[in-house]
């Protein structure tokens, strides 16, 4: 009976423990700067390819960073190296950094810039921005979820986040193969910031 009570016991100790590290990791982000993680950060696109499956692509090099407050001005920065396109198949990467598409050596990075963070209860919803790629510029807006926020191992805070759009490659003159290749580009963020 005693080693079921304490088998109990540290069940529910556990239990509690993890509830209180889940607790600490929803809290809602602290106002202030961030800069992006780069090594906890991820881009990440779709595309459909001949309409019979979607081609997931990546890039791998990306910097920014956050100002957020609900209660004065709030600001978005992003760049992301265009030639760090990454699908997983060398010759087609190669294909994407050259002028049917990047050009990443004319264009070797884009830009999102914000111009309005919304806010809904404390963290924000809706970023809208501009994004700048392959030398056109044009209004995007971002679908945010809050992931988590706390404080890390390493004696600083972070902020997570989760974020979604749908831009046209048409709108940035990449008009290669239309109809074989979708237009419409799903765009997913996974970021991860350090407080300043």
């Amino acid at each position: 009976m005693k080693n079921i009570h304490a088998t109990t016991a540290a069940a529910t100790l556990a239990l509690l423990s993890a509830c209180t590290s889940v607790s600490v990791w929803a809290e809602t982000a602290k106002p202030g700067a961030y800069m992006i993680d780069p090594a906890h950060t991820t881009v990440m696109f779709t595309v459909s390819h001949l309409g019979t499956s979607n081609l997931v692509g990546r890039f791998n090099t990306i910097e920014g960073n956050l100002t957020l407050d609900p209660k004065a001005n709030s600001k978005v920065e992003v760049s992301i190296d265009t030639a760090s396109v990454d699908t997983n198949h060398e010759k087609r990467d190669v294909h994407l950094r050259g002028p049917d598409f990047f050009n990443s050596k004319q264009y070797p990075k884009m830009k999102f810039t914000s111009s309005k963070v919304h806010f809904s209860n404390g963290e924000p919803e809706k970023i809208e921005g501009k994004l700048s790629l392959h030398g056109k510029t044009h209004p995007v807006t971002l679908a945010v979820e809050p992931v988590g926020a706390g404080a890390d191992p390493w004696g600083g805070y972070r902020a997570g986040y989760h974020a979604t759009t749908v831009i046209k490659r048409s709108d940035y003159g990449m008009n290669f193969m239309p109809g074989g290749i979708g237009d419409d580009i799903k765009v997913s963020l996974e970021i991860e910031a350090i407080k300043q």
